[in-house]
C-alpha cells in the first residue's frame, strides 16, 4: 500500500537536505500516517483507515461520514 492518506490524499513531498556547507541532496518528506480505527455510526461498525495526523484532527471536528463524502470515499467497501 502506498503512503497516502485515505481521506485527504496527502503524500510525500520532494525536498532538499541542505548541509552546513550548503550542499544540496534530495530527500523525501513523508507524511505522518497512522492506522486509525474509527467508529462509523451509520454502518454500526468500526472502519480501519490510514490517516495523516492532520486528517485525524479534522475528523474529530467534521465527523467520519461528512469527511468521507467530501473525499469521495465509499465506507461500505472498507
Amino acid at each position: 500500500m502506498s503512503r497516502v492518506c485515505q481521506l485527504t490524499g496527502k503524500k510525500a513531498n520532494n525536498a532538499y537536505a541542505i548541509s552546513h556547507s550548503h550542499r544540496r541532496t534530495k530527500k523525501l518528506q513523508e507524511v505522518n500516517l497512522q492506522w486509525k480505527r474509527v467508529w462509523w455510526p451509520e454502518g454500526k461498525r468500526w472502519v480501519r483507515l490510514r490517516l495523516s495526523t492532520k486528517a485525524i484532527k479534522t475528523l474529530e471536528r467534521k465527523g467520519l461520514s461528512a469527511f468521507a463524502k467530501e473525499a469521495g470515499l465509499n465506507l461500505n467497501k472498507l
